[in-house]
């Protein structure tokens, strides 16, 4: 599933050197990382919940994913410091780009009413983050052995200097964005 690297190596960069004006071809923004995170508020109560939280980004990625501890104590929402809270995954080389694949070609289309990525996700220095409402629109996951339906947060990190480059990048791959 390497078509989408190779897709960028002989025609997007090419594309956008010529897009951005760039004179060298090592300045033509590049997908650097993704980073999958969930966050679990119930884990104060069930710690079970983490597991499955685990379980379900490894089967997305194809990675052991790590669970994210509290940094301080939040008596308010029952946090205890270094309470697990959440997981994250970080993919990088063969692994990113294969998500990417998938997530452009198959997880987006699965999602219902779909009209696009909204724009609004970049942060100013060339990385995109969006968040998905349901783990569900992945084909990895098994909708009977879930407990709840929980939502995730998706960072895709560039080597854009600015948001246009950026959005340039993440549109040639085929990141499909709103109207």
């Amino acid at each position: 599933m390497q078509r989408l690297k190779e897709k960028y190596l002989k025609e997007i960069a090419p594309a956008l050197m010529q897009e951005l004006g760039l004179k060298n071809i090592m300045e033509v923004p590049r997908l650097e990382k993704i980073v999958l995170n969930m966050g679990v508020g119930e884990a104060t109560g069930n710690q079970r919940l983490i597991e499955e939280v685990v379980g379900t980004l490894s089967a997305i990625t194809g990675q052991k994913a790590v669970p994210t501890r509290a940094k301080k104590a939040i008596s308010n929402f029952k946090v205890r410091e270094n309470l697990a809270i959440g997981a994250k995954v970080t993919l990088h080389g063969v692994k990113m780009w294969d998500f990417i694949e998938r997530f452009i070609s198959i997880a987006l289309p699965r999602v219902r009413d779909f009209r696009g990525v909204p724009k609004r996700g970049f942060d100013g220095r060339g990385n995109y983050t969006m968040g998905v409402k349901e783990q569900i629109m992945f084909l990895e996951i098994n909708y009977d052995k879930i407990s709840q339906v929980l939502g995730m947060d998706i960072s895709f990190v560039t080597s854009a200097k600015d948001d246009d480059s950026a959005r340039a990048l993440l549109t040639a791959l085929g990141m499909p964005f709103r109207k």
